[in-house]
């Protein structure tokens, strides 16, 4: 063989052994790459006008002029890019939704997941893959660019911009702003309510705010701030997987007796003092709380700045809800030996494969169960 072709062939090894390293990214690079991402989406306001047009573009194509979203006018979108709607009941467990490129179809679950993604949102997720031209990624990074768009132009069809920031600017005209009433007016999740108005209060509203959504043992699993709320971050300055204060009613509201509103509070934290509304929920992973909070100024404008509640921070200070108290450690230390749970998906990198977390062999004997139907 020629020189030529034997560095052909060396740099197609070279490059089928990136493309492996990458495909198995390890945790840190899963951080580092969300928390780049987290960032330069604060430095825009968590907004994205290329992708509101595009929404409302499409909405108005299938004819949807105002109210909830209806599934039929979903798959009145699917049907204008080609594709057919098809509910199934053996998807892929590593997956949401299949689409089929070649028979025009997007497989769906048969019902929504409860307190998680519903089936419009899936369906509208599955159609802006086609809409944004996305190819497969080719890193972590763009593969987490891609399910942000995609999440962000299904939230804008559920929520379009003309007339969600038309009804907050009411509410906070009449001082009547609340996450529930937004959800209830167009008929969305609370969580998607919250993370929608991170798009729109401050670009349209001029309000700073944060969302956090937390599980029950008080791990931030997703979150957007812009308002300077004190969060705990490792040394990466990843903020997801971290433990909120004690004290924070995202994590306090697991202890209301009353789980069906939302709890008010105002937070006196290092950086100012914050109010905030919090919904807890749960779903197949467990129970989980959605809060959205705005500093102590802007409380004017919402419902429920009436509360009393009221708690101090000092986090990241370890005395304030992390270090036992000196009482209990001279009681105890040395006494205790607990056995520790160990999360075994800590060790493990993340799943290979042109799509992180999708197994390939399962996807592709669905395609192939389903393509002669």
């Amino acid at each position: 063989m020629s020189d030529e072709t034997i560095e052909s062939i060396l740099g197609l090894h070279h490059e089928l052994e990136r493309r492996e390293r990458e495909a198995i990214a390890t945790p840190e690079e899963a951080r580092r790459a969300n928390t780049e991402l987290r960032l330069r989406m604060r430095a825009q306001n968590n907004y994205l006008p290329d992708i509101e047009r595009l929404a409302e573009k499409q909405l108005k194509a299938a004819g949807h002029t105002q109210g909830a979203l209806t599934h039929r006018t979903v798959s009145i979108m699917a049907e204008k890019l080609g594709f057919e709607l098809i509910y199934v009941n053996d998807l892929p467990h590593s997956t949401r939704s299949v689409t089929d490129l070649e028979n025009g179809r997007i497989y769906l679950p048969p019902a929504s997941i409860p307190g998680g993604h519903g089936l419009r949102s899936m369906a509208l997720q599955a159609m802006a893959h086609r809409l944004l031209g996305h190819t497969p990624p080719t890193d972590y990074a763009d593969f987490l660019q891609q399910r942000l768009e995609i999440n962000y132009f299904a939230a804008c069809c559920l929520m379009p911009e003309t007339a969600a920031v038309a009804f907050l600017q009411q509410a906070k005209k009449d001082r009547n702003l609340a996450v529930e009433d937004f959800r209830d007016g167009f008929g969305v999740t609370h969580e998607a309510a919250g993370m929608r108005m991170t798009n729109l209060l401050t670009q349209h509203l001029g309000m700073s705010l944060h969302f956090l959504r937390v599980d029950s043992t008080g791990a931030i699993t997703r979150v957007y701030e812009n308002d300077d709320l004190p969060l705990p971050m490792d040394v990466t300055g990843a903020v997801e997987g971290q433990r909120v204060c004690r004290k924070f009613q995202a994590r306090a509201a697991f202890t209301q007796q009353n789980r069906t509103v939302e709890h008010h509070q105002y937070t006196d934290t290092p950086s100012g003092t914050f109010w905030c509304s919090t919904q807890t929920g749960s779903s197949t992973d467990g129970e989980f709380s959605v809060t959205v909070g705005v500093p102590f100024d802007d409380a004017r404008w919402w419902r429920g700045r009436e509360t009393n509640d009221r708690a101090v921070s000092t986090c990241p200070d370890e005395s304030c809800c992390r270090r036992p108290s000196t009482e209990l450690t001279e009681r105890w230390n040395g006494k205790a030996w607990p056995s520790a749970r160990v999360h075994t998906h800590m060790f493990s990198p993340l799943p290979r494969g042109a799509f992180p977390g999708v197994d390939d062999n399962e996807v592709y004997n669905f395609l192939g169960r389903h393509a002669s139907e």
